[in-house]
């Protein structure tokens, strides 16, 4: 899937002349947590998030530097907390260090964004404008479509106990975790029964999920044994929950 497919179009957007009370009111009216900040063309400039108004003289929340640490910080730093807990304009305390993706930019591409710069949402920019924004929430939704219609009825057709297990086994031998020569595989009626061996606790929860997300799959049984390898202590599967 790429952005377009799942950005929230037409954000609500503020300029850097938008008051932070303005700001504020706009996030709590509409439940955001952020705020792209534009000109009037529509370019953006920045954006304003819950995160930039925390630290607040009003609410006696400002940084208060021990005095040796603010001597190291210099009186740069010093005033930049200072415009942090007083501003009065968006465009005073906003973030202009943007990380923005396109509309035509691979959904792995926003996730790994948002876990570099530790954000909740990214804008989405073409030719320099603010098309839209991608935020958690868009893919929480992206992803609850892709399960639900996962989930449906797919028809009369029944999934054989082989072609399950193939499937399964393949799945094993695919993933650099898969334990693919110490677990034994049997299903039937659709119930999948794992047994075997698996070095790393981690597995064990790995090989399930594996088994889970076949079709045709009713349930699946662990009895599935951790052996750690440099004690030799043997774990089974009741013990392990």
């Amino acid at each position: 899937m790429n952005v377009a497919e799942i950005m929230s179009r037409n954000p609500l957007r503020v300029s850097p002349q938008t008051t932070i009370i303005d700001a504020a009111q706009l996030m709590l009216r509409h439940r955001i947590s952020g705020l792209p900040v534009t000109d009037e063309d529509g370019a953006m400039l920045g954006i304003v998030t819950e995160g930039d108004l925390l630290r607040r003289a009003e609410i006696g929340t400002e940084r208060r530097r021990a005095r040796w640490l603010a001597f190291l910080l210099g009186p740069g730093r010093l005033a930049e907390d200072y415009v942090d807990a007083n501003a009065r304009k968006v465009g005073e305390l906003m973030t202009s260090d943007l990380a923005t993706v396109s509309p035509a930019d691979d959904l792995a591409e926003v996730v790994r964004l948002m876990e570099k710069r530790h954000v909740k949402r990214v804008p989405v920019v073409a030719d320099g404008k603010l098309v839209g924004i991608v935020s958690r929430a868009d893919l929480v939704r992206a992803l609850l479509d892709k399960l639900t219609r996962n989930t449906l009825p797919q028809g009369p057709d029944i999934v054989s106990d082989q072609a399950i297990s193939d499937r399964i086994r393949e799945i094993l031998n695919r993933e650099p975790w898969g334990p693919r020569f110490s677990v034994d595989v049997i299903v039937e009626d659709g119930t999948v029964e794992l047994h075997g061996t698996v070095t790393d606790e981690r597995e064990r929860a790995a090989v399930t999920v594996a088994a889970e997300n076949v079709p045709g799959v009713k349930a699946v049984h662990d009895h599935l044994v951790w052996v750690e390898p440099t004690s030799g202590i043997v774990i089974g599967a009741d013990e392990a929950r």
